[in-house]
Formats: structure tokens, C-alpha cells, sequence
């Protein structure tokens, strides 16, 4: 499997995907900071961070199936890192069930403000597809908004195919499917 400390090569920069862990305190405040009033991604990007060792016990809980909201699935979080900077954030759901297949996928992910536009976005997400498919999840299902094309570009660059649209609170969600083997 994937090793959570994969080293990547970017030019001039190295970076390495990890679990989440208390060195990165700074940083992640910081990015929180850069968000703003962001809509932030993926989902655990909103779990309270005030007391950021218990942030990081409910990730690995989550990871480990252990106390989950009704109608959520175990999901390992990963942050890619360049130093001792947190450039994005992917959370990877183990598998999905009716809700989860319905509107969100196994993928969420998201790049700090400062990091867009550079690559990091695409490489995470074939990061993220790689460990999936090292788990054998089979079909992987990852959604977007129909409004945000810069994921909609990244998710079709490594290899989603548009499946289908549906309308959730007011938005249209774009459903992509990586199958095995692509």
C-alpha cells in the first residue's frame, strides 16, 4: 500500500503525504487562517481545532471506524506536506455506502489558497485514487460541484469519467467514476 510518508518529486521541492500529527499544529492553523470564510475541503477541514490533540484523535478514530456520525463511513485523512507546511488536504473514505455513493464520493480534497494552480491539486488527487486502488476499492466514485471546473478539470486529468448530475441543496453535483484498471 501506499506508504503514508510517499515522497514526491515537484521541481525544487520535495513533499511527503502523512497522517495527521501534532508538528503540523502551526501550519494547519495558518491554513485554516488562509481559508477565510472559504467553504473548506474535504470535510474534516470543519472539526473543531481548538484543542488540536483531540483534533487529531477524532482523524484517527475516523480512520479506524471509530465513533461515526450516523450514515458516515471509516475515511483516513492525509495531509501533503513540503517541510513543515500542510500544501493540502485529501480524505479518503475505505468504501462507501447509499449516502455516501448518492452525493460524495470516496475523494475529498482541497490545496491551500497559496498552492493552486501549481499541480498540487492533480498529483493529490492521483495520490489519493492510488491508495484506493491499492485497497481495491473497485469503482471509485469522486464528485464535484458543477461551479468549481478547476475540480472537475483535475478529477477528468486523472482519469474521472462524468457518470451522472444530480441536484443537492440547490447545486448541481457532477458524479465521476475512476474504474479499475484506467
Amino acid at each position: 500500500m501506499l506508504s503514508p510518508y510517499s515522497l514526491l518529486e515537484f521541481p525544487g521541492i520535495t513533499l511527503k503525504l502523512v497522517p495527521p500529527s501534532a508538528i503540523y499544529e502551526a501550519s494547519y492553523r495558518q491554513y485554516i487562517e488562509e481559508l477565510n470564510d472559504e467553504e473548506r475541503y474535504p470535510f474534516p477541514m470543519d472539526f473543531d481545532h481548538a484543542n488540536f490533540e483531540a483534533l487529531i484523535q477524532k482523524l484517527i478514530n475516523f480512520a479506524q471506524g471509530k465513533n461515526l456520525p450516523e450514515s458516515f463511513v471509516p475515511s483516513s485523512t492525509l495531509w501533503l506536506i513540503d517541510k513543515t507546511e500542510i500544501v493540502g488536504v485529501t480524505n479518503i473514505r475505505h468504501y462507501l455506502n447509499d449516502r455516501v455513493t448518492h452525493c460524495d464520493g470516496h475523494i475529498g480534497l482541497g490545496i491551500r489558497p497559496k498552492y493552486r494552480g501549481k499541480g498540487y491539486g492533480k498529483r493529490l488527487m492521483e495520490l489519493s485514487i492510488q491508495w484506493l486502488q491499492e485497497m481495491k476499492a473497485g469503482t471509485i466514485h469522486i464528485h464535484c460541484h458543477k461551479d468549481n471546473p478547476a475540480s472537475a478539470n483535475t478529477i477528468t486529468a486523472c482519469g474521472g469519467l462524468l457518470d451522472s448530475e444530480i441536484e443537492a441543496d440547490g447545486k448541481i453535483v457532477q458524479r465521476y467514476l475512476v474504474k479499475p484498471g484506467d
